[in-house]
C-alpha cells in the first residue's frame, strides 16, 4: 500500500513532563486508525503533531508530494457571521454541490434537522459540532484527522458516521485517524489501533475487541504489568467474546486465543445474586408507571406539547434497563417521573416505600459544595467500607479502583480533571448507597480503560440501574433490556440498538416523524413530485375488515403483553427470594424466564409491526 504520510523520532516536552520521546510510525493508503489510551497521555497531541499543528521539539513528520488532509478539532473554531449552509458548502454553486451524492449523504446525515438559512451564532453547542464535522466532510481528502467526532452525537448519528466513513473511500484508499472514547465506533471503522501510553505509541492490529484481545496477551506474558489491570481487561475481553456475533467477526479477532484466555473468566454480572441483593434492598415494588402521560404548554400561545403518551413500565428490583431515544423525545422527562422530580399530567406513578433514587447527571452540581476541599477529606467524611463484589473496600479502595492515584488524594476538588470529577461525582453517589440509580450520559470526559473500570464497579451494583446514553457500547455492557422513547410512546427493544436504528430508518422513510428538511431533500421531493422526501411514496392505510382485524389483534397483543410481563416480574420474584444454594430450583425458573420472555420478545416484534400498519 502507498505511503501517505510518516512521523520520525518524534520527541515533545512540555515544561512538567515529557509526552512522547522517539516516536516512529506511518500511515497508509487504506489505514483506518483508532487511537486510545488514558486522558493526559497525549491522544490529541499526537494527532496534531500529524496533521501538522503542532512542531515536535525534535523528529519530523512527512507527507508525500500532492496528500491533502483535513481535520477537526475539539475547539470550535466556526464563523458566526456565516449562515449553516455557507459555512457548509462556502462559496460552491448550488447546482454543483446538490449534484454531489457525497454532500447529500452528509447533509442528509448530519444537518436535515438545522435550518439551512439559520445563522451559524444562534446554534447549539451540538449542532455547532455538527456543521463543523459536515463542513469538513464534504471535501476531497486524502487523511482525515478526527478527535471525538462522536460528542454530541446521538445513537443514529454515530452509526450514520460510521458507515460514510467505511463507504467513503475503496479499500486500499484513503486515510483515517480518530481519536474517541466511543468502542463501538471504534469496533466498527478502525482496521488498527495505537495505544498512546508511557511516552510511546503501542500499535495493534484490528479494531477495539482486537486491540483488547492483543493487550491482555501482552499483560500476560509481562509479569510486571498489575494484576488488578490485567484482571479487568481480561473481563472486559469476555464479555466482547460472549457478546454479538458481529463484535468479534473482524478478521483479526482470533477466536481460539480469545477462548483459551477467557476459559476461567466468570460472567460480568451474577444476575440470580445482585436480584437476591436488589429485593433485599428495594422489596419487590420499586416504581410503577401506569397509562402515565406528560403534556407542556406550549411557548407562545402554541398549544400544548405532549411528550409523553400513555407510558406504561413496571421497574423490577434489580433491573438493569437501557434508554434510548432522539434529543428532545422525552428520555429525560421519563426519567424525572421516575425519579419523583415531576409528576405526570395523566396516569399514576406508584412508588416503592422503601426507594432511594440518585441520578448521575451530565453537570457536577454535586460537587460545587466540595470544590474547594482536598479528594482525601471528601472521602474521609463516608463511611469506613463499602462492598463492591461481594468484598468490603474502603472508600480510598473504591477511588483506587476508579483511577485514582496516592499523590491525587491531596488535590483540591476544583484542580481535577473533568474525567476525574466525572468519576469522584460517580463514587460519591454509589457511597450514599442508593437502591435506584440512574445515569444520564455517563461516559462524558472517560477515557477507554476508565470507561471500563466504571463498568466494572457497575457490574457489582445491588440495586436497580437506569441508564440514558448515545454510548452503544456501555447500553449494551451494563444494562440487560433496551427501551426506546419514540413519538411519546415507549417500546421494548428486544434486539437492542440494531432494532432502535431499524425501528427509526423506517420511520423516516415513512414520514412518521416530520423533522426540518434539508435543502437536498426539498429538491429531491419536488423532482420527483412527491410529498416526502426523496419521492418515497406514502404508506397505504388499512380500511375495512383489514383494518378492524389489525385493532382486535393489536388490542388482544397488548393484552398478552400485561399478561407475560407480570409472569416476568413473577419470575424474577421467586429468583431473588429462592435459595442461592438450590441450583436446581434456581435453573428451573431460568428455564422457565427464558421460555417467557421468548414469548414476550415475539409478541413485542408483532406489536411494533401491528403498529407500523396502523400509524
Amino acid at each position: 500500500m502507498a505511503h501517505l504520510l510518516g512521523a520520525e523520532s518524534l520527541h515533545l516536552e512540555f515544561p512538567t513532563r515529557i509526552i512522547f520521546d522517539d516516536v516512529t510510525i506511518g500511515i497508509n493508503e487504506g489505514d483506518r486508525i483508532g487511537i486510545v489510551g488514558r486522558n493526559g497521555d497525549g491522544k490529541s497531541t499526537l494527532l496534531r503533531m500529524l496533521a501538522g499543528r503542532l512542531e515536535p521539539d525534535s523528529g519530523r513528520v512527512t507527507r508525500r508530494n500532492g496528500v491533502t488532509l483535513a481535520v477537526l478539532d475539539q475547539s470550535d473554531t466556526l464563523d458566526d457571521s456565516l449562515t449553516v449552509g455557507q459555512t457548509i458548502v462556502g462559496d460552491i454553486e448550488e447546482h454543483v454541490w446538490a449534484g454531489d451524492p457525497i454532500v447529500r449523504d452528509v447533509i442528509a446525515g448530519l444537518a436535515s434537522d438545522i435550518p439551512w438559512d439559520a445563522s451559524v451564532a444562534d446554534l447549539s453547542g451540538g449542532q455547532r459540532r455538527r456543521i463543523a464535522l459536515a463542513q469538513l466532510l464534504i471535501g476531497d481528502h486524502d487523511i482525515i484527522f478526527l478527535d471525538e467526532p462522536t460528542n454530541h452525537l446521538d445513537v443514529e448519528g454515530i452509526a450514520w458516521l460510521a458507515g460514510h466513513l467505511k463507504r467513503r473511500w475503496s479499500t486500499n484508499a484513503g486515510g483515517l485517524v480518530v481519536v474517541t472514547h466511543d468502542r463501538w465506533f471504534l469496533d466498527e471503522i478502525c482496521t488498527a489501533t495505537w495505544e498512546v501510553h508511557d511516552r510511546l505509541v503501542e500499535p495493534f492490529e484490528g479494531g477495539y475487541a482486537a486491540y483488547i484481545l492483543q493487550r491482555v496477551e501482552r499483560d500476560t506474558m509481562a509479569a510486571t504489568m498489575e494484576a488488578k489491570r490485567q484482571n479487568l481487561m481480561k473481563k472486559e475481553l469476555a464479555w466482547l467474546r460472549r457478546g454479538a456475533p458481529a463484535r468479534t467477526a473482524k478478521p483479526k479477532f482470533r477466536i481460539d486465543a480469545a477462548n483459551a484466555l477467557i476459559a476461567d473468566e466468570p460472567p460480568v454480572r451474577n444476575s440470580v445474586s445482585l436480584a437476591s441483593m436488589a429485593m433485599q434492598r428495594l422489596g419487590k415494588d420499586v416504581v410503577d408507571l401506569e397509562n402515565v402521560s406528560v403534556v407542556y404548554d406550549g411557548v407562545g400561545g402554541a398549544g400544548e406539547k405532549r411528550v409523553l403518551h400513555d407510558v406504561t413500565w413496571r421497574i423490577a428490583p434489580g433491573e438493569r434497563t437501557g434508554v434510548l431515544g432522539i434529543n428532545g423525545a422525552g428520555k429525560s422527562t421519563l426519567l424525572s417521573l421516575v425519579s419523583g422530580s415531576l409528576q405526570p399530567t395523566g396516569g399514576t406513578v406508584k412508588r416503592g416505600k422503601t426507594i432511594r433514587v440518585a441520578t448521575l447527571t451530565q453537570q457536577l452540581f454535586e460537587l460545587d459544595d466540595i470544590l474547594n476541599d482536598r479528594v482525601s477529606d471528601v472521602i474521609g467524611r463516608q463511611r469506613s467500607s463499602y462492598v463492591s463484589g461481594g468484598k468490603e473496600m474502603t472508600p480510598t479502595q473504591l477511588l483506587e479502583r476508579v483511577g485514582f492515584t496516592s499523590a491525587q488524594l491531596s488535590t483540591q476538588v476544583k484542580d481535577l480533571s473533568g474525567g476525574q470529577k466525572r468519576r469522584l461525582q460517580l463514587l460519591l453517589i454509589l457511597l450514599s448507597e442508593p437502591n435506584v440509580l440512574i445515569l444520564d450520559e455517563p461516559t462524558n470526559d472517560l477515557d477507554t480503560d476508565m470507561l471500563a473500570a466504571i463498568e466494572d464497579l457497575l457490574d457489582t451494583y445491588p440495586g436497580t440501574l437506569l441508564v440514558v446514553s448515545h454510548d452503544r457500547y456501555l447500553l449494551e455492557r451494563v444494562t440487560d433490556n433496551q427501551y426506546a422513547v419514540i413519538d411519546g410512546g415507549f417500546i421494548h427493544l428486544p434486539r437492542g440498538v440494531d432494532q432502535y436504528l431499524e425501528v427509526r430508518a423506517l420511520q423516516q422513510r415513512t414520514g412518521t416523524r416530520g423533522s426540518t428538511s434539508s435543502p437536498t431533500e426539498s429538491q429531491g421531493a419536488s423532482a420527483n413530485g412527491s410529498g416526502s422526501a426523496g419521492g418515497t411514496p406514502a404508506k397505504p392505510k388499512l380500511s375495512g375488515a383489514d383494518l378492524r382485524n389489525a385493532q382486535k389483534e393489536l388490542a388482544s397483543v397488548n393484552r398478552r403483553l400485561e399478561k407475560y410481563g407480570a409472569q416476568v416480574n413473577d419470575i424474577h420474584v421467586k429468583m431473588a427470594a429462592h435459595d442461592p444454594n438450590d441450583y436446581t430450583g434456581l435453573g428451573a425458573l431460568s428455564a422457565e424466564l427464558d421460555t417467557v420472555q421468548n414469548t414476550l420478545s415475539d409478541l413485542e416484534l408483532r406489536w411494533l409491526e401491528l403498529s407500523e400498519l396502523l400509524a
